[in-house]
């Protein structure tokens, strides 16, 4: 391959690099308790469904927040009447999932 060639090849591969979104700068990555709010809880908590705190409400997650995380925790465990079903409707979510996705949530009310 000719010098000039080569040179050619490796600018449109740098310039696709360039496009793809891969500049070199690092995202965050997703928090650990997204996947699980975004599969089981969004129904309710994105738009405040029978209850549920809205994701991005400070106002509505005061007084849950005054509560704990660890009453937080227990109330998605156990379920709360009238429209939390028990582990958030994940019967095969680890407690450890579980807190996580409650993590993410209170990490948008703060």
């Amino acid at each position: 391959m000719q010098k000039e060639a080569r040179w050619a090849v490796l600018g449109v591969a740098a310039a696709l690099f360039a496009g793809s979104g891969c500049s070199g700068a690092r995202d965050e990555p997703p928090h650990p308790g997204q996947a699980v709010y975004e599969r089981y809880c969004y129904a309710c908590h994105q738009a405040g469904i029978a209850g549920a705190p809205a994701l991005n409400d400070p106002t509505a997650w005061a007084p849950r927040l005054a509560q704990g995380r660890e009453t937080l925790y227990a109330n998605v465990k156990r379920g709360m009447m009238p429209g939390m079903p028990p582990r958030g409707a994940c019967p095969a979510c680890t407690d450890e999932a579980l807190e996580a996705a409650v993590d993410y949530m209170v990490l948008h009310a703060e």
